[in-house]
């Protein structure tokens, strides 16, 4: 079946299998990265329908021939969802979960965007995990060299454990992600993680509900991971199921790191503050003093577009605070300019 942002179904059908003990279906959400895209569902349709029932795509209304390629394809197992407009990853993981349990009925979901995948063999390692008392587990992610992927590394929440909490203050970032020895180790309760090779029970979906569409881009998993932790949902680290992720989004030069295109600022920030509100309680405001020289600082790295990137900052600030969530995205891209 194939739905546009409307939920309005068009002409191309999908093959439904019979009924698979402990149904997996995986959710890819796309936008202008088909080359990434081929790679990703190769190595998912590698796996057999018994390990994987169905992949829902969502096309975030692509611009780069992602939808004629995938008008290509003849996979039964592939349900392809095209929206009318980028809804982000955010609105695309809203989108695809939704569809996914509507339209297949699965067990279990499993998440990723475009550019990454399950390494060979783990689907079959998440079939073969014991699962009794997890309501999701998040899989070790690596870069394709081997290397952990820094960014999709789980979490503790440090307000929540106290050790945790001065391990923070005396380490930082390294003081609530899990250590890299527990890669190696069993399975370890976290409470947030990323939507790469991130799986979710029905259970969980029904604690957790959907990932909140208006955050667009940035911290959407962390925020849901988060919230699924504070209602009572067990989320396991698997570092048995390994997760490759092509990511090349972001790259440092002399300058330091800069976001491109400038917009992006608007909604990292913004969703940090609500992620940190949400994490922190009432210690969001000691929290707010530390960070809030060290993002006006960032100025630094955006020579020539530095009002630009104050405005933005200012407006996700405002917005973090207020909660609110209903500025447009053309709104944000016209405050950015042509930045």
């Amino acid at each position: 079946m194939n739905l546009d942002a409307t939920g309005v179904a068009d002409a191309t059908p999908f093959d439904e299998h019979p009924t698979v003990p402990n149904k997996l279906v995986a959710v890819v959400v796309t936008y202008n990265r088909l080359d990434k895209l081929k790679t990703t569902l190769a190595r998912l349709l590698e796996s057999p329908v018994e390990e994987l029932s169905a992949v829902v795509v969502v096309d975030n209304a692509s611009t780069d021939g992602t939808g004629a390629w995938l008008a290509t394809l003849t996979d039964s197992r592939l349900d392809i969802v095209t929206s009318r407009h980028n809804r982000g990853g955010a609105g695309g993981f809203e989108m695809g979960m939704r569809h996914a349990v509507e339209a297949h009925d699965p067990d279990w979901l499993v998440v990723m965007d475009d550019d990454a995948r399950p390494a060979p063999g783990a689907l079959a390692a998440f079939h073969a995990t014991a699962r009794e008392g997890w309501e999701a587990l998040g899989a070790a992610v690596y870069f394709p060299s081997g290397e952990i992927c820094e960014m999709n590394r789980p979490s503790r929440n440090p307000f929540w454990h106290w050790r945790r909490f001065w391990e923070t203050v005396r380490k930082g970032r390294n003081g609530f992600h899990i250590p890299h020895a527990a890669y190696q180790g069993p399975m370890a309760p976290i409470d947030v993680t990323s939507f790469v090779g991130f799986f979710i029970s029905r259970a969980g979906i029904e604690r957790g509900g959907f990932p909140d569409p208006a955050l667009f881009i940035y911290g959407d998993d962390a925020i849901y991971t988060l919230e699924l932790s504070r209602r009572g949902g067990r989320i396991g680290f698997a570092p048995q199921i390994r997760f490759e992720h092509d990511f090349t989004t972001f790259t440092n030069n002399d300058s330091g790191q800069r976001f491109r295109p400038l917009w992006k600022a608007y909604y990292h920030h913004r969703n940090l503050l609500l992620l940190y509100h949400k994490a922190a309680g009432w210690l969001f405001w000691p929290v707010l003093i530390v960070l809030m020289p060290k993002w006006i600082l960032k100025v630094r790295h955006h020579e020539g577009a530095r009002r630009t990137y104050l405005r933005l900052l200012r407006l996700a600030v405002a917005d973090g605070l207020l909660k609110r969530l209903d500025r447009s995205h053309d709104a944000i891209v016209a405050a950015a300019g042509d930045t």
